[in-house]
């Protein structure tokens, strides 16, 4: 089977959309390294310079996993986030594609996160078209959702994934989707169901001494190779962007809303404080020095909720501002010429190497999630 064949309609549109010529090739045969080939000024031509490369990068190069996989997910909600602050209609052109061709379904397992995580894409488009069938399998599957108990405990195992938000990545997938469909649909029960969830999964997961969240219960008693307890970045990184995304889709009288905004600035502050000199957070956050290497999934969520809190003046402009410049100037070294994005830890649940040459879909669209925002900051727009 060729690879087209594999990647369906769906790819076989993404992929026509944006091809254009191959990149240049060194004797290696790999692409020609350059000089900082964009530019990292907080300006709005730069920002959606870079972000067109990186978006238009990976449509050219579609991703193999399920079209409905968290993976894809990610890259979906910066897609998104993108259609939102370019012109260019191909972006939302190919949002409608990838739900046509999943005929607007979840994945096949109803009770993971992972599975609809995928429905938050659904519930913006739905907002757009208004075309009934976008949320007809969504409104099935979250009407289910809302039936069960979730009286479970969290404990890793038994397949508790399958039921519960029993690891901090599920912040990011099953909470926002059920904030977006309240959005959409104005059914409460939805973000209700995700707020319940939500701090079910912070009491059991959150650290209340580091103001970090551990990835799931393997990991209380770990640690580092210097004593310190092991917090993964990108798990960190899930977490306080999925915080950003409900409360970009919870009403301002929310009851519980408060909690969430006190949340974000306690988890803000340790974030912050943790970034390297160069601008990168390691893929282990208590311990740099094991896993020097610089990881950009993580780094692209921490810059995206900590610019979101800037630009609405939630967090203080002059303490959180340069963090935020340092962490784009640090993604935008990480994009190639071509527009790929390097130095992504590839699928994992606990810190991870990486090169210039490992990207994911998930981490670009952690990328255009930061950007995004990046470009609200730099055209001064208040929220």
């Amino acid at each position: 089977m060729t690879r087209l064949a594999r990647l369906g309609v769906v790819g076989v549109v993404l992929v026509l959309a944006v091809a254009g010529p191959a990149p240049a090739q060194s004797g290696s045969g790999q692409p020609a390294a350059a000089s900082a080939p964009f530019s990292a000024d907080v300006e709005q031509r730069a920002i959606l310079r870079v972000m067109t490369a990186a978006a238009d990068w990976q449509l050219a190069h579609p991703s193999t996993h399920d079209t409905w996989d968290w993976t894809q997910a990610a890259f979906y909600t910066g897609m998104m986030a993108f259609a939102n602050v370019t012109n260019d209609g191909k972006y939302l052109a190919a949002m409608r594609a990838m739900g046509e061709s999943n005929q607007w379904r979840p994945g096949l397992r109803p009770g993971h996160a992972d599975d609809y995580a995928v429905i938050a894409t659904y519930a913006q488009l739905y907002q757009r078209d208004r075309d009934p069938k976008v949320l007809k399998p969504a409104t099935a599957l979250f009407n289910f959702l809302v039936s069960r108990k979730y009286d479970e405990p969290l404990q890793w195992g038994n397949a508790i994934e399958t039921r519960e938000l029993a690891w901090c990545d599920a912040l990011f997938m099953g909470p926002p989707a059920m904030a977006a469909m309240t959005s959409a649909t104005g059914d409460k029960r939805y973000l209700d169901l995700g707020n319940r969830l939500w701090w079910k999964t912070t009491d059991y997961l959150y650290d209340k001494e580091e103001h970090l969240y551990f990835r799931d219960s393997r990991f209380f008693e770990s640690k580092e190779a210097n004593g310190r307890k092991v917090f993964w970045s990108r798990g960190n990184g899930w977490v306080i962007a999925g915080l950003v995304r409900v409360l970009e889709d919870m009403p301002a009288d929310y009851a519980d809303r408060g909690r969430y905004v006190a949340l974000y600035k306690e988890m803000a502050t340790k974030v912050a404080g943790l970034q390297g000199a160069d601008g990168y957070w390691r893929s282990g956050l208590l311990d740099p020095v094991t896993l020097p290497n610089q990881e950009t999934s993580g780094t692209g969520f921490f810059v995206y909720a900590l610019a979101w809190g800037v630009n609405r003046g939630v967090l203080d402009r002059a303490t959180f501002e340069p963090v935020v410049r340092r962490g784009w100037g640090a993604l935008v070294k990480a994009i190639q010429a071509d527009g790929m994005l390097g130095w992504v830890q590839r699928i994992g649940d606990k810190p991870g190497a990486t090169s210039a040459d490992t990207t994911e879909v998930y981490g670009v669209g952690a990328f255009l999630l930061a950007g995004t925002e990046m470009h609200r900051l730099a055209v001064g727009i208040r929220k």
